[in-house]
């Protein structure tokens, strides 16, 4: 399950990159590398006190705004649900999800490439909205369908919070890096598919 799990978050990094890196390659090739231009690049030493702060304290929210959203979704089938029941041989598995295939994936596309590209045109405020919308509606709109629509728009606009505050912390605590947000997203990852692992919200 692991390395079906490692291969899968392979291609789902190599597609979510994809565009990120063709318009890396038409527009900023000559002016700096790929990876610092999504952001992947190590954060500024003045910075890293702050920027350790700010995600600790993300992350802690974004772990208890998962607990509701866990508890308001039993029953709801979900990206996790693979692990279901499946306890602690799905530990591997869970960390190979919750860090490469969801979290990195996810924020080389809505903080290195979508917040950073639109800042760059219409301004940060303008930027990190737009990112953190799409993000959020990425992530309720699927539970329109599957419970009540109070509940989906309360989850999809704090998602989109937790994205508008990720995308403050990398811009405007940490430098440009999203190794923050790549953190901060992991760790709710890794906890919303260790619940399910060890069916705590059955």
């Amino acid at each position: 399950m692991a390395i079906s799990m490692l291969t899968g978050s392979i291609i789902q990094i190599a597609i979510f990159s994809i565009i990120p890196l063709i318009w890396w390659l038409i527009t900023a090739r000559k002016k700096m590398s790929f990876f610092s231009w999504l952001g992947l690049k190590k954060i500024d030493k003045e910075n890293r006190g702050k920027t350790a702060l700010w995600t600790i304290v993300t992350a802690a929210l974004f772990l208890v705004l998962s607990v509701f959203i866990l508890s308001s979704l039993k029953g709801v089938e979900m990206a996790t649900s693979e692990f279901a029941g499946l306890g602690i041989k799905a530990i591997p598995t869970v960390l190979i999800y919750a860090i490469c295939k969801t979290a990195l994936a996810e924020e080389i596309v809505f903080r290195g490439f979508l917040g950073k590209r639109i800042s760059n045109k219409f301004g940060f405020a303008a930027g990190n909205l737009i990112q953190a919308v799409i993000f959020g509606l990425m992530h309720g709109v699927m539970f329109f369908s599957a419970v009540d629509p109070l509940k989906a728009t309360l989850i999809t606009v704090f998602t989109g919070a937790i994205g508008w505050v990720m995308g403050f912390v990398n811009e405007k605590i940490s430098g440009g890096s999203i190794i923050p947000s790549w953190t901060i997203h992991a760790c709710a990852n890794i906890f919303s598919g260790l619940c399910a692992a060890f069916a705590l919200f059955a």
